[in-house]
């Protein structure tokens, strides 16, 4: 029997809280810096991957800092300055097709005990938080949206390059980004202004 509470304790600790120096550069005012070569590479054996072609490019350009997280070797390693919402534990594993999970996601709120019965209920309530941290496994929250809304450029699985919008502080669900009925890659959400939705 899987212990859910421990489990999903060990998934919350692939956050990273503390990605931002208080005072030492202020992303929305600042454009990301060229990073080279052997900075990229450095990156991505930190951190278990191997960038998409077009968002590895933007990195050795440089630019668009003032929309996206930029990438930097912080306190923590490399990682995305001020994101505390990537899971890095996730990182490497596949990201999943909202498909994958859509029945088992339904049978999990069928199967909500009754909030009396505390025990049942917690236990319950950390395999939703399971679930919920693995919906965006394989994936980078890079653009904050306000009002809980986040653009995900996939790095691990089948869907790797591609843009997801996170958009479940609304409608519980993840996104993709399509242009003329086609996954929207790095390059083509920056050519349209970093601001496209899948609605």
């Amino acid at each position: 029997m899987t212990d859910w509470n421990a489990e999903y304790r060990r998934l919350l600790s692939g956050h990273r809280t503390h990605t931002a120096i208080p005072g030492s550069w202020d992303p929305p005012a600042v454009p990301s810096p060229p990073l080279g070569e052997a900075e990229v590479r450095e990156a991505e054996a930190g951190l278990g991957i191997t960038f998409p072609g077009e968002y590895r490019d933007h990195l050795l350009r440089g630019g668009a800092g003032r929309r996206i997280k930029p990438l930097w070797r912080g306190p923590q390693g490399w990682g995305w300055y001020g994101d505390s919402d990537t899971n890095y534990e996730l990182l490497t594993e596949p990201f999943p097709h909202p498909d994958s999970y859509a029945a088992y996601g339904d049978e999990l709120d069928d199967r909500e005990p009754p909030r009396e019965d505390q025990e049942a209920w917690q236990a319950w309530d950390d395999e939703c938080g399971v679930l919920q941290e693995r919906m965006t496994a394989g994936a980078v929250y890079l653009q904050e949206g306000g009002c809980g809304f986040h653009t995900l450029l996939v790095v691990s699985g089948p869907h790797r390059g591609e843009m997801w919008f996170d958009s479940r502080a609304t409608c519980d669900r993840i996104l993709p980004l399509r242009l003329r009925g086609r996954p929207v890659t790095f390059a083509d959400w920056v050519d349209h202004g970093m601001n496209l939705v899948p609605w």
